[in-house]
């Protein structure tokens, strides 16, 4: 594929750090969702349309669709963008189900491929990318349901710059468009609200946070 100036610099950084994002992410919405309280599954979150239950259904259910994107499981039952509310078992059960079949698709990959297939509309991109984004989708949802739940921040500055360097990668937009930022094709779609203008002694957490359509003093 042809890369991008961002991409190529994407991949440089992101290469020896993706496994590790990875099971960082993973670790962080394991254990907020171990954390929350028998009173708060249903309180709202940062992800205005949806309460605690409901991201925690749209997280596992976009790691699944990364698994199956990698030819692994079956993905998700339900659609993510239209998650019911009600969980069959636990929710950390649902979790753990994803992050295991997350988990082996990508160790699956070789450092050695280039490319994968995502569940992204943009389709194949470089692996570091491809990856540090599906980590994105697990440590920002876990960011959301603890603010939502009273619990500490799962993001540190090290794992929100990686997070931030996959998400301004710029890339052909889906179709063959012109090229955009990763996330923007997907904000334009309502995956993602409009960016929250920035602060004077903001953190890499903030900056991404922020970019990513969320407010960090939430």
């Amino acid at each position: 594929m042809n890369l991008t100036a961002t991409a190529t610099a994407a991949i440089a950084t992101l290469s020896p750090v993706w496994r590790e994002a990875l099971s960082s992410s993973y670790r962080a919405l394991a254990d907020i969702v171990a954390g929350i309280g028998d009173d708060q599954w249903h309180l709202p979150t940062p992800c205005s349309e949806w309460d605690v239950t409901q991201v925690i259904q749209h997280a596992a259910g976009d790691q699944l669709a990364y698994a199956k994107a990698l030819g692994i499981g079956n993905g998700p039952a339900d659609n993510p963008f239209a998650p019911s509310g009600a969980i069959e078992g636990t929710a950390a059960e649902l979790v753990r189900d994803a992050i295991e079949q997350t988990s082996a698709a990508w160790a699956s990959v070789s450092d050695e491929t280039e490319t994968v297939p995502t569940p992204l509309p943009h389709g194949a991109l470089p692996t570091p990318v491809a990856a540090v984004m599906c980590a994105l989708d697990a440590a920002v949802h876990a960011w959301d349901i603890a603010i939502a739940t009273g619990q500490a921040s799962p993001l540190n500055d090290e794992l929100a710059g990686q997070l931030l360097t996959a998400a301004r990668t710029a890339n052909p937009a889906p179709g063959g468009g012109p090229e955009a930022e990763i996330v923007e094709p997907l904000r334009q779609w309502g995956a993602y609200a409009a960016i929250v203008d920035g602060e004077a002694g903001d953190t890499v957490v903030d900056e991404l946070l922020r970019y990513l359509g969320r407010d960090p003093q939430a």
